[in-house]
């Protein structure tokens, strides 16, 4: 609940690197970064940056260790899990917050963020080291790991969601904000009154309060109430200067402002979290900036989209898992365990199916298919998520190996592949043309990686595996002795 905690806590596992060498934020810090995802080494925390103003970054907050173990443990340690937490225990924890009870925020008169402020004719935001990311960006990227904060304008529904800014001036933002989106939802509500809306992003935010911002919860859920849920610790909340929001006490900078209901400006090209940089930008909602506080020696966490797995897979990918998973539960379907994974890009979940519940529904792969699209694509998770694989729970869907083997094969190419044209869908994903993007809808699919005989309760074969092949004295003699035959743990 505390971003520093968190950085403390890298440190003191040994996933931090404190890089006091001078470091340039016009692409060197985007490139140790990127090299950071795809080494799977320590997470970067730049403290002697060019031009700087005592500003830092702290690059990849949720990215893959390469320890045997603890390959998620900065993804677990947004939720205050041990570093050998796997993702199974990470969803278990997510989706138990779906069943608590929220737990409204509390109001405090100031904060750490309050240390330092700006407002009016004196907001500049290029005091802060904004990065420019990769060399194909259109521009500096102020918000990669950040979230906005908006509120509807009847004042129910509180809405923290992550979303990117391109610096455009010393006190204008330019970003997305979709219709489909939260943010874009509620810009439309005063859009509709002739009305700018009152707007905060907060950047250094509790890790938890971050990743619930980035989960794909119904509309009208107010994100504040489910991290106090999700924590068992109310969030901390200090109002805003310039208008009635409230943002994370302890958060290391908050800029305010409004989202114009009508002015655009090009924002763009980026990096995109597909894993490609495209070579056009396009016009996007311009954010006013009337007002900027930071904590001393504030630090500016970013994310350097691209290919995975890096934060919008980690945690964005994660939380949609989660989400997937308690939609399923909440329609009594048989999936016990639902995984966006990492490789993919955010562009299929794998569902891990329980056979023994899939055999008492007297289903087909077809009809099970079609009724799982008819949840899934038709909700909010759905609709960021264009493809969808079904595995038996013989599987261990967290291991892309383990999926790759099963699509390649147990799903039949005629029969085990559905299609659903005209659905609802992010216009982001690369495959799409432009006038899918354009009218916001494509064709999904799901693909069946479940055995004819596994809809009526037997395995046409069993993996012949180390954890499948050996009665469990056998595994345990062997795991015990492991290093007694030479082997190394790793």
């Amino acid at each position: 609940m505390n971003f520093r905690a968190f950085i403390r806590l890298l440190e003191k596992q040994g996933d931090l690197v404190r890089i006091n060498v001078p470091v340039d934020p016009d692409l060197e810090a985007g490139a140790i970064t990127r090299r950071v995802y795809e080494t799977r080494q320590s997470a970067p925390l730049f403290e002697s940056l060019l031009n700087s103003n005592g500003f830092r970054i702290l690059g990849a907050p949720a990215g893959m260790r390469s320890v045997p173990g603890r390959e998620y443990s900065r993804v677990a340690a947004h939720f205050g899990l041990p570093e050998t937490a796997t993702p199974r225990e990470i969803l278990e924890k997510i989706t138990r917050a779906s069943c608590a009870t929220p737990l409204d925020p509390v109001c405090l008169p100031t904060g750490p963020c309050k240390e330092n402020i700006r407002k009016g004719a004196d907001v500049d935001l290029t005091l802060f080291p904004v990065p420019r990311l990769h060399a194909e960006d259109g521009g500096k990227y102020f918000g990669t790991y950040g979230m906005h904060v908006v509120q509807s304008p009847d004042g129910q529904w509180d809405s923290w969601s992550v979303g990117r800014l391109m610096l455009r001036n010393k006190n204008t933002l330019v970003g997305p904000a979709m219709p489909q989106q939260h943010v874009g939802m509620i810009r439309d509500m005063w859009a509709r009154q002739g009305l700018n809306t009152p707007w905060a992003m907060a950047l250094g935010v509790p890790p938890a309060a971050l990743a619930v911002a980035g989960m794909p919860l119904p509309a009208g859920v107010s994100e504040p109430g489910y991290v106090g849920a999700l924590t068992g610790t109310p969030v901390e909340v200090v109002r805003c200067e310039t208008s009635g929001l409230y943002v994370p006490a302890s958060a290391e900078i908050i800029v305010e402002g409004e989202i114009s209901f009508d002015e655009k400006a090009p924002e763009g090209p980026m990096g995109e979290y597909h894993g490609y940089s495209f070579p056009e930008g396009k016009s996007q909602p311009v954010f006013h900036v009337h007002a900027v506080t930071w904590r001393n020696q504030a630090i500016l966490p970013v994310c350097v989209a691209g290919l995975p797995p890096e934060e919008n897979h980690t945690i964005w990918g994660t939380m949609m898992s989660a989400q997937a998973l308690s939609l399923m539960k909440e329609n009594a379907m048989p999936v016990d365990m639902a995984w966006c994974s990492y490789e993919a890009a955010s562009c299929w979940i794998v569902f891990s199916i329980d056979t023994q519940k899939l055999a008492k529904m007297k289903t087909t792969a077809e009809a099970f298919s079609h009724q799982i699209a008819h949840i899934f694509f038709r909700s909010h998770v759905g609709w960021l998520i264009p493809k969808v694989i079904l595995v038996g729970n013989d599987i261990d869907i967290t291991r892309i190996d383990q999926v790759v083997w099963a699509m390649a094969t147990r799903s039949h190419p005629e029969r085990d592949y559905f299609t659903y044209p005209s659905l609802p869908g992010i216009p982001l994903v690369p495959y799409l043309n432009p006038e899918e993007k354009q009218q916001g809808e494509s064709v999904k699919s799901i693909v069946s990686c479940l055995f004819p005989e596994e809809f009526q309760g037997s395995h046409r074969a069993r993996p012949a595996s180390f954890s499948h092949s050996y009665p469990a004295s056998v595994q345990s003699c062997v795991t015990e002795n492991w290093s007694a035959y030479g082997f190394s743990d790793r």
